[in-house]
């Protein structure tokens, strides 16, 4: 293996990412010595050190095997923001380093993801098959988008007042304001939205 490069620890990174999103795991050093070209796992287990040290692994509890750290999830984001009207150009490079999680997720104990099913928030650009992220409280305001529960079933709603009370409003015309007859039960509010664009 040649000399510690931290170019080339940044590409046997990337390497290592793009396994673990298809296999969930960490793999060997025998497997990493494979994939990486190595001629022995020693080198294998040195990478894991230094990638360790740079805080992107860390042992499993057990010391048994090396799991992701948080540094393992960080994705670039940009320095400059894209146009979503007129074209334009992207200036500027590679800016701070992102995590997704812990851009979407404020309290982790008390935040669940829910696929969203049916049409009904279509208008609000809430489409059947994204990904609602609910943080899970019952302080929610006029104005919030929330998981409610009428009659026993989970709905995703806009939370309007009408004439004093708390109202669910859809945003497609095809679907009616539920007015709750008794008290509306607030499950939690959407903080963030996922959406896969390719499978």
């Amino acid at each position: 293996m040649p000399a510690a490069n931290p170019a080339r620890d940044a590409d046997y990174l990337d390497r290592l990412r793009d396994y673990y999103a298809e296999n969930r795991h960490i793999p060997s050093f025998q497997r990493i010595a494979e994939l990486m070209g190595f001629a022995s796992k020693a080198a294998a287990s040195k990478l894991m050190d230094r990638l360790a040290a740079a805080g992107f692994f860390e042992r499993a509890p057990d010391d048994a095997t090396w799991v992701p750290a948080e540094r393992f999830f960080e994705r670039p984001l940009a320095e400059a923001a894209v146009r979503a009207g007129a074209p334009d150009m992207i200036e500027g490079g590679q800016g701070e380093l992102f995590l997704v999680d812990r851009y979407l997720v404020r309290q982790p104990s008390r935040t669940v993801m829910v696929p969203v099913k049916g049409d009904s928030m279509c208008d609000a650009g809430i489409y059947d098959g994204d990904i609602v992220v609910v943080e899970r409280t019952k302080a929610a305001k006029a104005g919030d988008f929330v998981v409610a529960i009428v009659d026993n079933e989970f709905t995703l709603k806009e939370l309007a007042l009408e004439q004093g009370r708390f109202v669910l409003k859809p945003h497609n015309p095809a679907y009616p304001v539920i007015r709750p007859r008794g008290e509306l039960e607030i499950f939690g509010v959407v903080t963030g939205l996922v959406r896969r664009y390719r499978s």
